[in-house]
């Protein structure tokens, strides 16, 4: 199997929030949107999506379970964007022989942002 492009899709109720929260806030690129599912770009091989579960058969899973890590380049200026955005991020912290910080969306999903 050759996998070309990875795609996490998030099922959401609380819709209008969870996609200002990615477009607005983290400041996503939005590669699809069709008003009730919008696809982000990540990488030119990972995508993030986002549905609204009242048109969907998946529900949301509430934040339980899931942990979306990103690693970035600059976290210092990434952490410095969220807190102006008032996001709440975590307070980086060492993990792993890295450094890393959480923010939370709407839906209650963990982001990890590393470097």
């Amino acid at each position: 199997m050759r996998i070309k492009t990875a795609n996490t899709i998030l099922y959401c109720t609380r819709w209008r929030e969870t996609m200002d929260f990615y477009t607005s806030g983290v400041n996503l690129k939005q590669l699809v949107n069709r008003g009730w599912f919008v696809e982000f770009y990540l990488t030119d091989s990972a995508r993030l999506s986002i549905a609204d579960e009242s048109r969907c058969s998946i529900k949301s899973a509430n934040g339980r379970g899931l942990t979306i890590s990103l690693r970035v380049d600059d976290l210092e200026a990434k952490h410095r964007e969220f807190e102006e955005k008032k996001l709440n991020p975590t307070k980086i912290k060492p993990l792993w022989g890295s450094r890393v910080f959480y923010l939370y969306d709407p839906e209650k999903n963990r982001i990890e942002f590393w470097s």
